[in-house]
């Protein structure tokens, strides 16, 4: 009797799912695939055949009948001969668009195209060189293909295109005709080609604006721009260049855009600009030209960046007001100005450091001094005496080679205190006269009853002078005592 079968049962249905599964797979990627495109009819080579293989995402304009372009071309027969290409020459095809200065064909396919847009372009004969051709180059009744790259695009009626797009908070005043100017830019062509920066040079671009030494365009693109202000400035060929360019860089007939930031700005006929920032209640005399100033400062440029400051130096700036110690528009700056108070001065740069700048100074510039007055005295200054407190019995007064105990508390005209006998807890003494004390202090104390008390102000003259005192007085600091007379022998 035979055995049973070698071959291994299978369960029930398994060897039908096997197989089918493939093609269930099959079916399952054909119904997640994407939709295939309807394949492109065949060209009748009756009209132009526009393929786009390139669009930019952004596209402001596209050419319309009656602009102006320029692109580069590549022109080739069906079979890949290539008969022309702008790239060879090294310039672009600049041409006007429907005003039959092109084949038939190429007027309308750049129709509606934008720049750094390419196209592929199939012309028939008919709307391209027909069935005469051109002699030695395009023979009748010959397909042109073309591949197109649109440089540039404008047109005779276009503007100068102003796009701000930061603007500062406040803006105390904006380009005028004959302001001086000075600011950074990148200049590109329409395609974003660079074709030069002030950035790259590190050196602001300083001109006058109105007056014919800019390019009509830029002329109209900066005016009414505040410091600190970036704009792209859009200018057509015929506000720039034209049809010469620059013989350089910028080629004909070449659109130019400005990506530009404002950094000063000023007029020849600006003076000094005086903001206060804080008065003191209290202003018993103001400076005058021949006075000696201590004062801190902060100085920048009209953009905000710091070139100077005297806080850094943890000194006082001094000098005399009025005599040409500094630039003119200080010399003017600080004048009528009171002990503690604030303020800022902006300078021009006619008042300034001119042309030639100095140091961190570009030239041209306009300067921004935020001051602080700590100190200020005339050289024709003696002792201020003022009594605060006179006894009632007042008989015998204080005189030279007399023995005085007293207490005092010392400070700067700013109010900083220098020394104090108080906290120490004992009297200073001196005889009067006898050089133990400065020449002021001398002066301070004549006259003077036990239990009076005075506030005496020390011209450096009289006091400490143009050295000072280490770690106690600055140096040309006029000094302020309130002094009460304890004893006199």
């Amino acid at each position: 009797m035979a055995g049973p079968p070698l071959v291994p049962r299978r369960g029930p249905g398994c060897g039908s799912l096997l197989l089918l599964l493939p093609a269930l797979l099959v079916s399952w990627a054909a119904c997640q695939a994407p939709p295939v495109p309807a394949a492109e009819p065949p060209w009748d080579g009756a009209d132009v055949r526009v393929e786009r293989r390139f669009v930019p995402e952004r596209c402001p304009r596209a050419v319309r009948r009656g602009d102006f372009v320029r692109y580069h071309y590549h022109g080739a027969f069906p079979d890949g001969t290539r008969f022309d290409s702008s790239y060879d020459r090294g310039s672009t095809f600049n041409v006007f668009v429907g005003k039959g200065q092109l084949i038939a064909g190429m007027d309308k396919a750049l129709v509606g195209m934008c720049v750094n847009e390419r196209r592929f372009v199939k012309i028939p004969p008919k709307l391209a060189y027909g069935s005469e051709g051109v002699s030695g180059v395009i023979p009748p009744n010959a397909v042109l293909h073309f591949d197109v790259l649109l440089i540039d695009l404008w047109n005779s009626e276009d503007e100068v295109q102003v796009q701000t797009y930061f603007k500062p908070e406040t803006c105390p005043r904006t380009v005028q005709v004959s302001d001086f100017v000075r600011y950074h830019y990148n200049g590109t062509f329409l395609d974003g080609t660079l074709f030069d920066s002030s950035h790259n040079r590190m050196r602001t671009y300083d001109t006058y604006v109105g007056i014919g030494w800019l390019i009509p365009g830029m002329d109209q693109g900066l005016l009414g721009m505040c410091v600190g202000e970036k704009r792209i400035i859009t200018i057509p060929p015929f506000l720039a260049y034209g049809e010469e360019g620059d013989g350089k860089e910028i080629p004909s007939q070449a659109s130019l855009v400005f990506d530009v930031v404002l950094l000063d700005l000023h007029n020849p006929k600006d003076g000094i600009t005086i903001e206060n920032q804080h008065i003191p209640e209290s202003c018993e005399r103001r400076s005058q030209t021949g006075d000696f100033l201590r004062y801190h400062y902060n100085g920048t440029l009209l953009d905000g960046t710091l070139f100077d400051s005297s806080y850094s130096r943890n000194r006082t700036y001094d000098t005399y007001v009025g005599k040409g110690y500094v630039i003119a528009g200080m010399d003017e700056g600080l004048l009528g100005i009171c002990i503690g108070e604030k303020r800022r001065i902006i300078i021009p740069p006619h008042l300034g450091y001119g042309e030639e700048g100095r140091g961190k100074i570009p030239g041209s510039a306009v300067l921004v001094f935020d001051i602080h007055v700590v100190d200020f005295h005339n050289p024709s200054d003696s002792v201020s005496i003022t009594v605060n407190y006179k006894p009632s019995n007042c008989t015998i007064l204080s005189k030279k080679g007399d023995y005085l105990k007293y207490h005092y508390n010392a400070s700067l005209l700013d109010g900083t205190l220098l020394d104090s006998t108080l906290s120490l807890g004992k009297t200073y003494n001196i005889v009067l006269g006898s050089g133990q004390v400065v020449v002021g202090m001398d002066m301070g104390l004549q006259d003077m009853c036990v239990g009076e008390r005075r506030t005496v102000v020390i011209p450096p003259h009289l006091g400490y002078g143009e050295d000072g005192v280490v770690f106690r007085v600055h140096s040309s600091s006029s000094q302020f005592w309130q002094r009460k007379t304890s004893s006199r022998f």
